[in-house]
């Protein structure tokens, strides 16, 4: 006998019911999961919206306007999004900088430029937060602004041109980079450390959207050519005699670009080690007379145009902050000891000792003074008054060097006053006109001791025109700006 549960008319419709309820519930749910997917995969395979800003390279010409686009700039939030870079670059490079980044110039209180030029008075130790360029020290910080920039140039008998030719000289720089991150075909350190000098200028950093890669690239080259040799920056070896010069000239550029990179939170490996070696072998190399040689030999004396590169290389070195405070006392100290015995009663400095009635290489002396917080001294003021006496500007001329001028233009813009306005009117439009159509200057006539090409030519000429901007200057003279 077997038992059979028989469900009623009434409940097997309703189980009837369920079934397809349930039928219909799963495929809704299996429509909704599909279309989910869907939207999904359309997500991440569309191209990103670009809220990219592109660079500002309009030039204002009034105050107010200047002020409008930086008040724009500073509200702006932009995402940005750089070139890949190259496969070396990616290898080495990586920044902390928090994404989405603000336009990197905070609306805030500027002070009155500082009148301690280079004394570290006006480099804070306690520098604002990292991730934009209020980190960045306030002599530094107002070349990387167009407004600052534009605000600088006409503060300091600078024009709109100005700027133009310096951004056209920096994408001629762009445009003749060697494969490797150099530049040049001889001496490829001292004119790889030229153009990262005259990017940072700008205030071009690895994170500049149209230079940043050229600059890392660059920036790599010197570290790399630093590792192989212990620190030394050198492009021949070290039993010639120009290598001391192409290693001051590296150092200075890696130690400012580390001053950079450590602020905005860009970590270049090696970077903080091969300048930490560079800067090191400088102080070593050092003559008992304060001076230094080819080789960083032993001396009594010294060739001063060597020795400048290393006095201004140890003062970027100072500004990054990898020495101790007092580090720098002895060697700054000495140099200019030096110095001050290589001058004439007329104010002249010469290559290895007292220079005679023009001396070109004066202006490098007296940059060093004012370099090393002595602005205001009896050194300057002569070596200031002999230049003004004898300084000419005529291109393809030998009163046109720019290795001479390349020193008085930062020594007459931190003496300031008359000294610097009737210099400024003495080379500036000069240079202006004489740049090529490709941003390039060169020379048609051979300049003795001048630069010897056309890279070399170009980079002073872009330093002599950033010079309005490129520190807040300072001044010894009554009657300044």
């Amino acid at each position: 006998m077997s038992l059979h549960a028989q469900l009623s008319p009434e409940a097997l419709a309703r189980l009837h019911a369920q079934q397809r309820n349930a039928t219909i519930t799963s495929l809704i749910i299996s429509i909704l999961v599909i279309c989910l997917i869907g939207i999904i995969f359309l997500w991440i395979l569309l191209p990103p919206i670009d809220n990219t800003t592109p660079d500002i390279v309009s030039y204002q010409a009034g105050e107010e306007d200047a002020k409008k686009q930086e008040k724009r700039v500073v509200k702006r939030v932009v995402e940005r999004k750089p070139s890949a870079p190259s496969t070396q670059m990616a290898k080495v490079i990586a920044s902390n900088t928090q994404s989405p980044t603000a336009i990197p110039v905070p609306e805030m209180d500027v002070p009155d430029p500082s009148t301690n030029f280079g004394d570290l008075e006006d480099f804070s130790d306690t520098w604002a937060e990292s991730g934009s360029f209020s980190g960045i020290p306030d002599t530094m910080r107002k070349r990387c602004s167009l407004a600052d920039r534009l605000d600088r140039l006409a503060q300091n008998g600078g024009n709109e041109q100005c700027e133009e030719a310096v951004m056209k000289s920096l994408r001629w720089l762009k445009s003749t980079q060697n494969p490797d991150g150099s530049w040049g075909k001889k001496n490829q350190t001292a004119m790889t450390g030229f153009s990262v000098l005259a990017y940072l200028g700008h205030c071009e950093t690895p994170n500049s959207e149209e230079f940043g890669d050229s600059v890392t690239r660059g920036v790599i080259y010197l570290i790399n050519n630093g590792m192989k040799n212990e620190g030394r920056i050198i492009s021949s070896d070290l039993k010639g005699n120009h290598w001391v010069y192409e290693h001051g000239i590296a150092t200075y550029a890696l130690a400012e670009t580390y001053t950079f990179c450590s602020k905005l939170g860009i970590n270049i490996p090696n970077l903080d080690t091969v300048t930490k070696l560079a800067g090191n072998h400088i102080i070593k190399g050092q003559g008992e007379s304060g001076g230094w040689v080819y080789r960083f030999g032993p001396t009594n004396g010294g060739d001063n145009s060597v020795g400048f590169w290393q006095v201004q290389a140890l003062k970027a070195c100072k500004h990054t902050g990898l020495w101790g405070k007092n580090d720098f006392d002895i060697v700054s100290r000495k140099a200019l000891e030096w110095l001050a015995r290589s001058q004439a009663p007329n104010g002249s400095i010469g290559y290895r000792g007292p220079g005679g009635a023009k001396s070109g290489l004066t202006g490098g002396g007296v940059l060093c003074f004012q370099m090393w917080g002595k602005g205001s001294s009896k050194n300057v003021r002569l070596g200031t008054k002999l230049i003004r006496k004898n300084a000419a500007f005529e291109w393809d001329k030998e009163n046109s060097n720019l290795y001479y001028h390349y020193y008085n233009a930062q020594a007459m813009i931190n003496r300031g006053g008359n000294e610097w306005d009737e210099y400024n009117k003495i080379f500036r439009d000069e240079l202006l006109k004489n740049q090529q159509e490709d941003g390039s200057w060169k020379r048609e006539k051979k300049i003795k001791h001048g630069s010897v090409n056309q890279h070399m030519t170009t980079c002073l000429a872009t330093f002599m025109l950033e010079v309005y901007y490129r520190f807040l200057p300072a001044t010894g003279a009554k009657g300044g700006h």
